[in-house]
């Protein structure tokens, strides 16, 4: 593992610690990775979403509007995309 340094406004670092003691987290690493994995779920997400509206996009306005099945679909296709590039198993 590779340690990074961060710097943070005071009054931020304190409400990330209110936050922390209301999700039970133990600590400020724990709290921090776990944010950047939901960002990252978050842009991957989009990443799809953007791809399933270039593929699909035309025919879905003329007959409405993307359903949330498809949003389901392009999430876990992007969780899928970013486990294969990491080498996470989701098994």
């Amino acid at each position: 593992m590779k340690t990074i340094s961060l710097k943070l406004e005071s009054t931020f670092l304190q409400s990330i610690e209110k936050t922390m003691k209301k999700s039970n987290y133990t600590t400020k690493t724990e709290f921090i990775r776990e944010a950047i994995r939901d960002k990252m779920q978050d842009l991957e997400k989009k990443e799809a979403l953007m791809r399933l509206e270039r593929v699909y996009g035309a025919g879905k306005k003329k007959h409405g509007h993307i359903t949330d099945e498809d949003v389901h679909k392009a999430g876990e296709e992007a969780v899928r995309e970013l486990a294969k590039e990491l080498g996470v198993r989701l098994d």
